[in-house]
């Protein structure tokens, strides 16, 4: 797996993680592909740990725009630009998370 996705909000950290298979293929993900990945919320600051979830990541047909499918949580779609933008995952923990590019590894995309 390879981060291909960093968000950061109040306090918490999204990362999303797609196969090696697809993060190193000559064009990424492709437009209209879906494919099954991992999302991780960092809840460390409120001593609440680090977990990883299975989710769907689809490449919109124009290539603009990336779908976060929380499937397993039964969560809206999250759907994030992927020149980077500032989306809500879950009105829980992950609101106005500030995201990178979508297959940007830098950790510092906004620093």
């Amino acid at each position: 797996m390879m981060r291909m996705l960093a968000c950061d909000g109040e306090g918490v950290r999204m990362e999303v993680y797609l196969p090696l298979s697809v993060a190193l293929a000559g064009q990424g993900l492709r437009a209209g592909q879906t494919v099954i990945g991992y999302y991780a919320l960092d809840l460390t600051e409120a001593n609440k740990g680090k977990p990883l979830e299975p989710v769907r990541v689809t490449m919109s047909a124009d290539k603009k725009t990336v779908t976060v499918d929380q499937y397993t949580r039964g969560l809206p779609r999250t759907q994030i630009p992927v020149r980077g933008g500032t989306v809500d995952f879950d009105q829980r923990f992950a609101k106005r998370a500030k995201c990178g590019p979508f297959q940007s590894q830098d950790p510092n995309f906004g620093n």
